[in-house]
């Protein structure tokens, strides 16, 4: 398995849309850059978001999830309360070829002001809308740039197709459209 150029990203990209939309550039002019960069690529966040809150004092329970638990949000910045989260989604639509496997991870510019960014990898085969965790572990407000970078993809390629991709299992999560919060599947 070895980790993928931005020539490889660009290719997968023109010959099977792995990302939509594509920026084949990395833009970071008055923003936190996005697009593709040398082994990886920023993806945006976009002007959607799941805000965490505890007003109706819910318990958080991955399999028996109460929506009441966020606030839906939409605008040109997100501003994630101390301590708290958030939710949104990616910009880009990704198709993930069957033998590549992604991880992501939060940028830098974001880190350094202690706000994490959670994202499960990409299975080979998965493909929709990345939903995208956004924790701020400050004791203070913190602010998130819709459709500005916020996260990098890295992609990884084996030279061996998967035996059960993500499509192949029928994954809960495959063609996600929006911000898609925890699901079970029923039996």
């Amino acid at each position: 398995m070895s980790i993928k150029s931005d020539i490889w990203i660009e290719k997968m990209s023109n010959e099977c849309n792995m990302i939509s939309p594509f920026c084949t550039e990395n833009i970071s002019k008055e923003v936190i850059s996005y697009g593709l960069s040398s082994y990886g690529y920023d993806i945006r966040v976009s002007d959607e978001y799941k805000i965490f809150t505890n007003i109706n004092n819910r318990v958080v329970d991955p399999k028996k999830f109460d929506d009441k638990s966020f606030v839906d949000y939409k605008g040109e910045v997100c501003i994630v309360p101390p301590n708290s989260f958030a939710l949104a989604r990616s910009i880009e639509y990704f198709k993930i070829p069957r033998n590549v496997l992604t991880i992501c991870l939060g940028k830098s510019t974001y880190a350094r002001c202690g706000i994490i960014v959670n994202v499960t990898p990409f299975e080979p085969e998965w493909e929709g809308y990345v939903t995208l965790e956004i924790s701020n572990t400050t004791p203070l407000p913190a602010k998130i740039y819709s459709n500005e970078g916020l996260c990098q993809v890295l992609f990884f390629e084996s030279d061996e197709h998967c035996r059960v991709s993500y499509k192949d299992k029928k994954g809960k999560y495959q063609g996600q459209e929006g911000i898609t919060l925890p699901k079970i599947i029923d039996k």
